[in-house]
């Protein structure tokens, strides 16, 4: 199967992200760099949820509600 790849150049972010792990030697190094990594991403997408949380006006009532909903398709 052929792959398309877009020839774009990576971004300053993407840079740093493949210079630090290019220069990274020691597996326990490695898996040290991840874990930061890894919990960066992971504030962001609690900062992300938060925000998302106060912008819907979210509470345990729409929650319910949300999860007691039936939004498959109908079959005949």
């Amino acid at each position: 199967m052929d792959t398309v790849v877009a020839k774009q150049p990576f971004n300053a972010a993407q840079m740093l992200v493949l210079r630090s792990f290019a220069s990274v030697k020691a597996e326990k190094d490695r898996e040290e760099l991840t874990s930061l990594y890894l919990d960066f991403l992971q504030k962001k997408l609690e900062e992300a949820t938060d925000k998302w949380w106060e912008e819907n006006e979210m509470n345990d009532e729409k929650i319910e509600e949300i999860l007691n909903s039936h939004y498959r398709t109908p079959y005949k």
